[in-house]
């Protein structure tokens, strides 16, 4: 199918785009990653559960950075084969620049077919399984958020406890109040215990041995005449104590903003939008989602003339716009998406006309390198 050199020619473009595109989802998910520790911290499963949160953004930071890594594929890969005067060499031949650019369009072609997976169905689906994560992480049993030696409250329950094992859900020294109110108030203590787990018909239980229970029915009354009410205090083997959850309700259902809909849903939910977002957030949503597909093509192309150099002329300032001019088309785009959102304006008249006057200007560059000669 491919020649040798379109063989070659990916092999160059292919190694900077797999560096840029392994660096930068490195760099944005290692920003993440200290968020999520902070959030795991002292809790049950905590590095599976922040490689699953990873997992789940990834897509998300895939629509940024594929359209990065081809433009500096395409840059560095043709700006060696330039430097070498590799690129002379094959138009002495009859190989021109489009000749040269055929295995790179193949590419593109692979790349916006998985873009438009990862940003059309994993990005909302992944966004959704994220958020289900961390409501799990922050709406645990309450006992599972305790740390050692600090007083925590679930409810109307004041708990503390001195040694903690999240490995087995054991405990040592046990300390819990409960205020009831008008009720009264309930004191609990327990050398050794064990949680048990919520299962679908009951809640999370603490089994507390060699316990002590310090019952008050009535709540006392220091202006009332009438006699204090004496506590009941018991002594028992084994106690058991059903447990509050912070959040017991379940997650709830897919699609609660515009972020959380695949591209299809976007585009037929336009007249429907959810109860949390608006017609015109779906809409420069819907655009923004297809124009980062269509830069990947666009940024291949406008990439091709800054990395070519001229053999009597020093050009090392070509990199540096190259990469101002990327930084700007990417900052385009995301800016005018958001203020299509805001302002409740069309996308076409918003976003597109810039978009197209940047593809215009990438194809006249891409013309003039490949079919023209400079004075």
């Amino acid at each position: 199918m491919f020649k040798t050199i379109d063989r070659y020619v990916l092999r160059l473009v292919l190694t900077p785009l797999a560096a840029t595109l392994i660096i930068s989802l490195t760099l944005l998910l290692a920003e993440r990653m200290l968020g999520f520790l902070d959030l795991t911290l002292g809790k049950k499963n905590s590095f599976t559960s922040v490689f699953k949160m990873l997992a789940y953004l990834a897509p998300n930071y895939l629509g940024l950075a594929v359209p990065i890594a081809i433009y500096l594929g395409v840059l560095f890969g043709f700006n060696r084969l330039s430097k070498s005067r590799e690129i002379d060499a094959m138009q002495a031949s009859g190989i021109n620049l489009p000749r040269l650019f055929r295995p790179v369009m193949f590419l593109v072609v692979v790349l916006m077919l998985s873009s438009l997976v990862a940003v059309g169905w994993l990005q909302p689906y992944g966004r959704y399984s994220y958020r289900s994560v961390v409501y799990t992480l922050t709406n645990v049993d309450a006992f599972e958020l305790a740390q050692e030696g600090i007083f925590m409250k679930s409810g109307t329950r004041t708990f503390i406890v001195d040694h903690l094992d999240q490995s087995n859900n054991s405990f040592q020294n046990l300390f819990v109040f409960d205020n009831r109110g008008e009720n009264g108030s309930e004191t609990l203590t327990a050398s050794t215990g064990i949680l048990i787990p919520a299962s679908d018909t009951i809640g999370p239980v603490l089994r507390m041995q060699a316990s002590n229970r310090l019952r008050l029915n009535q709540r006392p009354k220091p202006d009332s005449a009438d006699a204090l009410t004496l506590p009941l205090l018991v002594q028992s083997g084994s106690v058991d104590l059903p447990l509050d959850s912070v959040a017991g309700d379940a997650f709830r259902p897919r699609g609660a903003d515009e972020r959380e809909l695949s591209i299809w849903e976007l585009f037929w939910l336009q007249d429907n939008p959810p109860a949390n977002t608006e017609k015109t957030h779906m809409i420069s949503e819907l655009h923004n989602r297809i124009m980062k597909i269509l830069s990947i093509p666009l940024l291949a192309i406008l990439a091709l003339p800054f990395s070519l150099v001229r053999a009597r002329r020093a050009d090392a300032y070509r990199i540096g716009l190259a990469i101002a001019v990327l930084i700007s088309t990417i900052a385009i785009i995301e800016q005018t998406s958001v203020a299509a959102g805001i302002s409740g304006l069309s996308p076409w008249l918003i976003m597109w006309p810039p978009f197209i006057a940047i593809s215009i200007f990438a194809l006249w560059r891409f013309w003039n390198v490949s079919y023209r000669l400079s004075g």
